[in-house]
């Protein structure tokens, strides 16, 4: 159990999946209230999954897989994760390609600054600020799951 902790909490860097640096330059987001909503209830949904365990929350990450990109889902090992954005921080990041490609998802994308929280069944494994991806889709908010080490 140690050592699977370990390897969670060393991958824990990881966990903002596609988290890599924030390019672009900061421009105003002009969301309307209804498309800011949805971002919010992505992040919801997210959460109440992980609280519902991790099989619940594995299930929502592949429905919710950018679908430019749903081979690329990983396995959070039984962990669940809890995100807490920061909304003031939501911002566009049309330059934005995930790390490893050479193609920017379709969509608009937005970055989000967030706290992420690992757990282990009840156990809080580690904590880390960062960033995360989301895109709007054809209506619909995308995102990438975060994946653990290898």
């Amino acid at each position: 159990m140690a050592e699977r902790a370990a390897v969670l909490l060393a991958s824990l860097a990881l966990l903002a999946g596609c988290a890599g640096p924030v390019t672009g330059s900061p421009r105003a987001v002009g969301l309307s209230d209804g498309d800011r909503g949805k971002f919010r209830e992505f992040y919801e949904r997210l959460n109440k999954a992980g609280d519902e365990g991790a099989s619940q929350q594995q299930k929502l990450l592949k429905e919710t897989q950018h679908p430019d990109f749903r081979q690329k889902t990983c396995d959070l090992r039984g962990a669940t994760i809890k995100v807490e954005p920061t909304w003031s921080t939501l911002r566009t990041d049309a330059d934005w390609e995930p790390p490893g490609e050479k193609a920017h998802p379709r969509g608009d994308v937005y970055v989000v600054a967030v706290t992420v929280t690992l757990r282990q069944e009840e156990a809080v494994i580690g904590s880390q600020i960062g960033s995360m991806h989301v895109v709007l889709l054809d209506d619909q908010v995308y995102g990438f799951a975060p994946c653990l080490g290898g």
